[in-house]
């Protein structure tokens, strides 16, 4: 009996142990993971991407659909991770048993996905609400980035007199140059910063206001490009481009009173004239109907008059008034033998008008002084060869500026050869030469007298006709103190 009891006590243990031995092989038993991985928002597979375990099993890389499948995994708790270039990595626990596929779904964000966008840019200089500031100048802000990303800047600028926009991009500095800024303008200004990853930062706006026009008296005509371009200038000769090179203007003439600049232009084969404010803004064209007209358009002038409500010019043998705002207009006069009008001045004080005239190639020379109903009162210059112009009464109207070729030449070109300025005694009704320091072989032309009539400016020019032409000063006290103001320029202005 008890021998019997013993083997069923040795049968008892050996199943024990086989059980046991049976429950450990069960824990080293394998499965596999498979799964996919795609980008976050889109869904889109992600093909290659590195997938490995922790602990470590096989690496595999997803296929062209992102999925994956890694074979023989034993049963176990794992860390899977998925790592692919341009992405953040991602990590999906998963617990693998025995003859089972788990499956894991990776969504994969781009590895800018917690980048911070830049900081606000902070501007600096000009000064908000500052003014006079210079037309060319520079725009300084500071830029942040949380991550010290590389920024690209974009400055936009506005103003207050039209819609233009000035846009710079691709800025890599945080000073930007602005140049070519108009007179007495207002601009805003704003930057916006980029880091290519997040949306673009805009900072706040400042403003600053420009320098005032100067107040410039000397106005002048200089030849760009084969057109005519207006200037002013100031008394340092600091010169200001008043009209574009891209269209044909001259003959400025400043109102004594009125903060206006009227000048001739070329308008579709027909000269007109306009008016503009001193810094060049708001052109306005006057005459519409009855053009500007005459033998030469360069030498064509004309003249405010009527307190600067009027301007009075020329068509061919007419004479017109018209309205500052291109109504009324009226002819005044006629000349008695056909002439051309080339010429016209106006005198406020005694209501007077002089009036050059030429035939057809500039000669037969007449200038005259006509009444306000187109009655001739008074002859100047009459009866002589040679050209003449450049007419201009003194303040009181007591005298008259005018030249004339003293060669009394006359040829096809239109060439003087030795023209003087000659001031006009209305009360004597003499001439007296002012030209008597004039360098042999040049011309004096186009004479104004200077605002407080101590001095006369007009173009010295080599009698050669193709020579530079000077606007210069002559001091009508010595008559030989002479200083040339402006450099190749023409048809001068003084008011």
């Amino acid at each position: 009996m008890k021998i019997i009891s013993k083997y069923i006590s040795l049968i008892l243990v050996l199943i024990a142990v086989v059980s046991c031995s049976e429950d450990k092989v069960s824990l080293s038993g394998t499965g596999a993971i498979t799964g996919k991985v795609v980008s976050k928002g889109d869904n889109i597979p992600l093909e290659n991407t590195k997938i490995s375990t922790n602990p470590g099993t096989s690496i595999v890389f997803t296929d062209a659909s992102g999925e994956f499948v890694i074979n023989n995994v034993t049963v176990g708790t794992y860390a899977i991770e998925a790592q692919k270039d341009g992405y953040l990595s991602k990590f999906e626990s998963s617990t693998v048993t025995e003859d089972n596929s788990v499956n894991v779904i990776f969504e994969l964000d781009v590895e800018t996905a917690n980048n911070n966008a830049p900081n606000a840019p902070i501007l600096s200089a000009p000064a908000n609400n500052s003014t006079g500031q210079s037309l060319t100048l520079d725009l300084v802000w500071t830029g942040s980035d949380p991550e010290e990303d590389d920024l690209v800047y974009e400055v936009q600028i506005l103003n207050d007199q039209n819609s233009d926009v000035l846009m710079y991009t691709d800025i890599i500095d945080t000073t930007l140059t602005v140049s070519g800024l108009d007179y007495g303008t207002k601009y805003f200004w704003q930057v916006s910063a980029s880091d290519n990853i997040n949306d673009v930062v805009i900072g706040t706006t400042f403003n600053f206001e420009t320098l005032e026009f100067p107040d410039n008296r000397l106005f002048f005509t200089r030849k760009i490009n084969g057109n005519n371009v207006i200037f002013s200038a100031d008394s340092d000769g600091n010169e200001y481009q008043l009209t574009s090179s891209s269209s044909n203007s001259w003959r400025p003439r400043k109102a004594s009173n009125v903060d206006k600049l009227a000048f001739l232009r070329s308008n579709g084969g027909q000269t007109h004239i306009y008016t503009m404010d001193l810094n060049g803004a708001n052109v306005t064209q006057v005459t519409n109907s009855i053009p500007v007209n005459g033998f030469n358009l360069e030498e064509l002038d004309f003249e405010w008059t009527n307190s600067n409500t009027k301007f009075a010019y020329a068509s061919f043998d007419k004479l017109y008034k018209i309205n500052t705002n291109g109504s009324g207009v009226t002819q005044i006069h006629q000349t008695l033998n056909g002439n051309f009008i080339t010429e016209v001045d106006w005198n406020q004080s005694t209501q007077r008008m002089a009036v050059k005239t030429n035939n057809t190639v500039g000669y037969n020379v007449e200038i005259y002084t006509i009444n306000n109903s187109g009655v001739i009162i008074d002859y100047v210059l009459q009866g002589v060869a040679g050209a003449a112009g450049g007419l201009d009464y003194a303040f009181d109207g007591s005298q008259l500026l005018y030249s004339y070729d003293i060669s009394g030449n006359q040829n096809a070109e239109y060439r003087q050869l030795d023209t003087h300025m000659f001031i006009y005694n209305i009360g004597t009704m003499t001439a007296t030469d002012i030209s008597t320091s004039k360098a042999a072989g040049t011309n004096d032309l186009d004479p104004k007298f200077s605002p407080n009539e101590a001095e006369v400016i007009y173009v010295n020019t080599s009698n050669d006709g193709v020579s530079q032409q000077n606007v210069t000063k002559l001091s009508l006290a010595t008559l030989s103190e002479i200083t040339i103001l402006i450099e190749n320029a023409k048809m001068p202005d003084w008011k």
